[in-house]
């Protein structure tokens, strides 16, 4: 940091006065938040009626100029680079932006475009999906395996208490979804987008049902297939390397964790006709996804670095799923808070692991992976983004629980090994 400051800190000219206003108006397009801005010249620039105590310092004045011609794109790639730095705690700060912006029902869209700048969504056809895909989850297991649960398990957690380990919490979602379902049995189970296979494992080892699982991650295939193997589920758990548009196996029940965030709302039709094409009459499904309160585009620095192709919808966009095959909706759950918990405990291992996350890769990407996690807490925790779980039946199929009860306590096809589980939960 020291060096960097000092090469730049030589090469500075003064800030020019309609550099500053500029400054100035963009911070008070986007809501005066309590922050200040450091300029190349070390002056600080804010709105806010008191004296912030963090804030950004922007290095050069190129980096300045690309910030503001498009913040929601090279505030990101500033920071990644270390050209620009945030002075005080990252998450507060991005804390501080999140809760000040102005939302997009006040119709002001030039503090819309400043803060998410301009951004479009892949066509997430076959073959786009495929290399999207690679980008975010095949940069390496053993990278995931430092700072995710044993069971790589890289979905919101659900906390069943305060005190709750992230190992417990993701042994604790797993079997959520399970009772959701109402498992039994012998019953087969479509899972799409199956991750490193943690959740089709779980309901063949302790609900005894038949999985097959889908996903177009290598990388991710191999490690669940090597895990099925090694706990003697394989008979019972298939994992295919193919995408969902290929699923065509009857099911009694369906389920996707995380992977609507990567279909695109324009191919939400499509996954409901596989989800209909392949649902018995007395079928159940669940469909895990991270979701939004407006129709946003995802944020440019995500989109291009993280997550290509990804987008969140509201759930009046989820609905473009289920309404066109008439499938009833049972229940709807927000685990937001779940999520913005998970994500600090992520993010509390990674930084356990940075020498190790340096030295795999080098510092651009410690700082980018940094970023993303904080950002996702920040946004779970002000609510601009949620975690939704909708569970859906055939119309009229109406063999479903009149209460909630049932989720909340042990479930009758649960075995030993979940039993004494939670009972040490308890």
């Amino acid at each position: 940091e020291e060096s960097r400051l000092d090469h730049y800190s030589r090469k500075q000219s003064s800030i020019t006065a309609p550099e500053r206003w500029i400054v100035k108006k963009f911070l008070n397009i986007v809501g005066n938040p309590a922050i200040y801005i450091r300029l190349p010249d070390h002056s600080k620039i804010t709105t806010h009626q008191q004296s912030p105590a963090i804030g950004m310092y922007l290095l050069d004045r190129g980096m300045l100029w690309k910030f503001l011609s498009n913040p929601g794109l090279h505030f990101g790639e500033g920071y990644s680079a270390g050209r620009i730095l945030v002075e005080g705690d990252l998450l507060e700060f991005l804390n501080t932006i999140i809760k000040t912006r102005p939302q997009l029902h006040h119709k002001n869209y030039i503090s819309q475009y400043l803060l998410q700048g301009f951004s479009k969504n892949n066509n997430n056809d076959v073959s786009t999906s495929q290399e999207n895909i690679y980008h975010h989850y095949d940069v390496g297991n053993d990278f995931y395996k430092l700072w995710l649960d044993k069971e790589m398990v890289y979905t919101c957690a659900y906390y069943p208490s305060l005190e709750a380990s992230l190992e417990q919490a993701q042994f604790s979602k797993l079997d959520y979804v399970c009772r959701k379902l109402r498992l039994k049995p012998g019953e087969t189970v479509i899972e799409a987008g199956c991750g490193w296979g943690s959740l089709a494992r779980h309901m063949a080892k302790h609900y005894g049902v038949n999985v097959k699982a889908y996903n177009i991650s290598p990388s991710q295939i191999a490690e669940a297939r090597s895990r099925a193997k090694a706990e003697g589920l394989d008979s019972l758990v298939e994992f295919i390397e193919d995408d969902y548009r290929n699923i065509n196996t009857q099911c009694d029940a369906f389920v996707s964790i995380g992977m609507l965030e990567h279909v695109g709302s324009s191919h939400y039709e499509t996954l409901g006709g596989v989800i209909d094409k392949c649902l018995k009459p007395d079928g159940r499904g669940l469909i895990h996804s991270i979701g939004q309160n407006e129709a946003v585009p995802m944020n440019p620095w995500l989109m291009k670095h993280i997550f290509p192709g990804g987008y969140t919808p509201t759930l009046r966009e989820m609905m473009q799923v289920f309404e066109p095959f008439a499938f009833t909706i049972t229940d709807v759950e927000s685990l937001r808070l779940h999520y913005a918990r998970t994500l600090t405990d992520w993010l509390q291992r990674f930084d356990e692991h940075e020498e190790a996350i340096r030295e795999m890769f080098d510092e651009n990407f410690l700082r980018t992976w940094r970023l993303y996690l904080a950002g996702s807490i920040a946004n779970f925790s002000s609510g601009t983004l949620n975690l939704f779980q909708v569970m859906f039946t055939r119309t009229a199929m109406n063999d479903i629980p009149l209460t909630r009860a049932y989720l909340y306590h042990e479930n009758e096809n649960i075995t030993e090994d979940t039993k004494a589980w939670n009972h040490v939960k308890s």
